[in-house]
């Protein structure tokens, strides 16, 4: 299903546009040094800027060290525990407390290593004993900017639930869902009846809601679902068009279906491929007539509502089987809507991610991050489920991920690579053309290693360009083509 978020209404083609488009920020990639010893504090520097080209800012003592981190954004600190004014361990506590986003690394001497599990207990990534190895200072500090990263990626997402990326009921950064969107609000006004073909578990219903939600200025009746597929035959119509007083046995009440029970409001017909032959053609005479009986009535009843149904299987190929009424089929596919399954929306996985990462964090904890190859894991899985079975995945995670991080092992063993990404995408369908498949093979593959190369560029096209092998002219219209938002990968 797709996921709830902050209404908003519907938007234009513009305002649409405007959402597929991040705001650059500039780039917080800068170490900063906190080391009372001068000598320690500049070969740090030296060998940091020499070694990772970054920028390195130093200070002489946590108070400075505190009041540099409030001024501008740092990736990540490295402090020493033992300092004037105010120590490491304190220095953490404050950086803890103010919610301070940058990752901190702890230098100790031999003597202290206690307090620097303590340092690691409040919130700090790793630590070194001094004199600590060179090289081995680089590479810890290394993984530390690509895990920062990250989680600044996901703090960016954070923001974007409930403001660019959603449309009422809906989150989204895919282009498809775009435009999805914008059908929504051509049809706002009007009592169209709609179609929603989509895989299970894509959010049809959720799509249903935000078309309701987006009518209900003008139609302010309830949103009324039925699940054809799990209501019995003998009972579907009771259901759906209500019956009188005595009109079988156990009908000892009248009862209004659920027709009526959506006037001038939505009736969602869930599943209503499975709805029996019989039952289609009552249902055609209601769609073309807006007015029908109670079981057991003989009194007309005028309705104005809109209908959306939704199934997971193909009605025009049932139509064409004889399982499916070809009237009913064109009354319903008004204007249809094709909802695309997760695999092929890979830009909205780490927003879906976050969101189900903050409903199902532990009461009255910080939501815990992603590790970066927890991610991969999730951009790299076939979601045969789509956001349900993401959903069900990041539950799992948070009630399993420990010190605040979602690792791989957090997620369910079944996450294998995604259909593209291996061995499956070369399976060969013989009703297919050659041509189509080996194109879709070739976009999927080159879709995937853009963004690999731009999350390691950090949404720099140029450096992108120099990782592929390719011109930076050729980058950007790929980049173009396949409509990916360089932003997002870029620190925020």
């Amino acid at each position: 299903m797709t996921v709830g978020a902050a209404e908003k209404g519907p938007q234009t083609e513009s305002e649409s546009q405007a959402v597929a488009v991040a705001a650059p920020a500039a780039d917080p990639r800068r170490i900063l040094v906190a080391e009372d010893n001068e000598d320690t504090r500049e070969s740090f520097k030296q060998l940091l800027e020499l070694s990772l080209g970054i920028e390195v800012d130093v200070a002489r003592d946590g108070a400075q060290a505190l009041a540099m981190l409030t001024e501008r954004p740092y990736s990540v600190m490295i402090t020493d525990l033992r300092m004037p004014r105010l120590d490491g361990l304190k220095l953490i506590e404050e950086i803890q407390t103010r919610r301070l986003p940058v990752t901190v690394i702890v230098t100790t001497g031999h003597g202290s290593i206690d307090e620097a599990v303590q340092a690691m207990r409040m919130g700090a990534y790793d630590f070194l004993t001094k004199p600590p190895d060179p090289q081995h200072l680089c590479v810890l500090v290394e993984r530390a900017l690509r895990e920062r990263s990250l989680q600044d990626e996901l703090a960016a997402l954070r923001s974007q639930i409930g403001d660019r990326h959603a449309f009422w009921n809906v989150l989204s950064k895919c282009p498809r869902m775009f435009e999805i969107f914008e059908l929504i609000g051509h049809i706002a006004e009007t009592t169209t009846t709609v179609l929603i073909e989509g895989e299970t578990g894509t959010g049809k219903e959720q799509i249903a809601r935000a078309i309701h939600q987006a009518s209900s200025p003008h139609r302010r009746g309830p949103f009324v679902a039925v699940h054809c597929a799990a209501l019995p035959e003998t009972l579907m119509e009771s259901e759906l068009f209500g019956h009188e007083k005595g009109s079988f046995t156990g009908a000892a009440a009248q009862r209004k279906g659920r027709f009526e029970m959506a006037n001038n409001g939505t009736l969602f017909l869930d599943e209503c491929g499975d709805i029996p032959m019989s039952m289609q053609v009552k249902l055609l005479r209601v769609l073309q007539e807006r007015r029908f009986e109670r079981v057991g009535g003989n009194q007309p009843i005028e309705i104005d509502v809109r209908v959306i149904a939704a199934t997971n299987r193909n009605l025009e190929a049932m139509v064409k089987e004889g399982k499916f009424r070809e009237d009913l089929y064109y009354r319903l596919n008004v204007v249809k809507i094709d909802l695309p399954p997760l695999r092929r929306r890979p830009e909205d996985i780490p927003l879906l991610a976050t969101y189900f990462i903050q409903k199902y964090a532990r009461s009255g904890n910080n939501p815990p991050h992603l590790a970066e190859e927890a991610m991969e894991r999730l951009l790299s899985f076939a979601w045969p489920g789509n956001i349900r079975q993401l959903e069900n995945a990041m539950e799992r995670a948070c009630v399993t991920a420990r010190n605040g991080v979602i690792r791989p092992e957090n997620l369910p063993p079944d996450l294998q690579p995604r259909a593209g990404t291996g061995k499956a995408s070369l399976r060969a369908d013989l009703t297919r053309p050659l041509a189509e498949q080996l194109a879709e093979i070739t976009t999927a593959f080159e879709k995937r290693y853009l963004r690999k190369a731009l999350r390691k560029a950090r949404g720099h096209v140029g450096r992108c360009a120099k990782i592929s092998g390719l011109s930076r002219r050729s980058v950007s219209a790929k980049i173009a083509q396949y409509k990916i938002d360089t932003a997002a990968y870029k620190p925020k």
